[in-house]
């Protein structure tokens, strides 16, 4: 007789509330009071990057300013972010999901996908997650929610059903009862503009679009829409990768000029051109970087190069160029030019990206994230290449 297969047991470990939650396991004595972490604090002109459980309650969210976040929570406590604090209280959280299993994806400084399918131990998914649970709560001080399923997207559906400390179950034949009453935009993927658009077509909810004719709903919207609607069915065949973040140690591009040069307005055109190649690689692969290196090579074959560690992701040509050009410009010695090299790493997921806003940028960031959103939009439908940039023509 053969083996029956064992079902699959995917597990997606959300932690709650992070860089409020690493904060106040360093601070004990900000537990149960209102806290956000925010930048420039000290002027009041910062932008709320997130907030405790606490803050949510009394009404402070993400992007609203300090000074209106102080105005309906005079008791709140602001904190600058200290993202190499929150870089290392993740590696400490992913080495203790490991001691689970080996099988271990991280998606995001503060989540990441289990693959507890072979488990030695024969314990039910449930009790291991609470013992999982408490694990990190006794030994970081970390809250989390845990949703456990039969495969990647629903485990991460579940996790977002209850906050803080959630356990919950997502089978395949819960999600008629569970996941399709829930209002389309519940469904993990489908941003304010998506929404919008199947709103307008009368799908109001995940199990409306789960019951559309597929051809219908790729027709409308590609191979994006064709992905939503395999999810509102439950479906996903990815499987749990622990190479998946170590694969995007880095990304860079360089190249040797024509000759030798100080001219400007070549060198900004050739470092143009570089970020305009990065930008197609790291959103075709759906990271951000945190880290950029500059290389330049001299006529004299001598090699200069700095690093640059930044708070806000690259993903964008623009973000990718005004970095390359100040670091360009902080150590360039004045000599003819031969080579120029580009190079991203710290990378992240781009659904998991945590942005350090300020006042002065979020309106410009608000309007370039939406002319993104389309351009990607429109070459996921009619193909890569559909749109491309002026540079990228020019240069072909």
């Amino acid at each position: 007789m053969t083996q029956q297969k064992r079902a699959r047991v995917i597990f997606h470990v959300d932690m709650n509330s992070f860089y409020a939650s690493v904060e106040r396991a360093h601070h004990p004595e900000w537990r149960g009071k209102p806290l956000a972490i925010a930048g420039n604090e000290a002027e009041r002109h910062g932008i709320i990057v997130t907030s405790s459980y606490e803050a949510r309650r009394q009404g402070v969210r993400t992007t609203m300013t300090v000074h209106e976040a102080l105005k309906i929570c005079p008791n709140l406590i602001v904190k600058p972010p200290d993202f190499d604090c929150y870089r290392k209280t993740s590696d400490l959280l992913f080495q203790l999901l490991r001691q689970y299993t080996d099988q271990v994806e991280k998606a995001s400084i503060d989540e990441g996908y289990m693959d507890l399918s072979q488990r030695a131990s024969g314990e039910h998914p449930l009790a291991l997650a609470k013992r999982l649970q408490q694990d990190i709560l006794t030994k970081l001080k970390l809250p989390c929610s845990i949703g456990i399923a039969p495969n990647k997207f629903l485990a991460k559906m579940a996790s977002d059903m209850k906050k803080p400390l959630g356990l919950t179950v997502l089978r395949k034949r819960d999600i008629q009862e569970k996941m399709w009453p829930l209002p389309i935009g519940n469904l993990i993927g489908v941003g304010k503009k998506t929404e919008e658009k199947l709103k307008r077509i009368g799908i109001v909810t995940i199990g409306i679009l789960a019951n559309r004719d597929q051809s219908d709903i790729f027709q409308r919207y590609g191979q994006n829409g064709l992905k939503l609607w395999e999810h509102a069915n439950g479906i996903d065949a990815r499987p749990v990768d622990p190479d998946a973040w170590d694969r995007y140690k880095s990304i860079g591009h360089s190249v040797t000029l024509p000759q030798d040069t100080r001219l400007i307005e070549t060198i900004r055109k050739t470092l143009d051109g570089l970020s305009d190649k990065l930008e197609k690689k790291v959103k075709g692969e759906h990271v951000a970087s945190y880290e950029l290196t500059l290389v330049i090579r001299y006529s004299d074959w001598k090699t200069q190069s700095k690093q640059f560690t930044l708070n806000q992701p690259l993903y964008a040509k623009e973000t990718i160029l005004d970095s390359a050009w100040k670091l360009f410009c902080l150590i360039w010695n004045g000599q003819k030019v031969r080579l120029l090299g580009i190079t991203l790493s710290e990378f992240q997921p781009i659904s998991g990206a945590s942005k350090q806003l300020d006042l002065f940028h979020y309106k410009e960031d608000a309007k370039e994230e939406h002319r993104y959103e389309l351009i990607e939009q429109i070459n996921d439908q009619f193909g890569r290449g559909s749109i491309q940039s002026a540079s990228t023509l020019l240069s072909e």
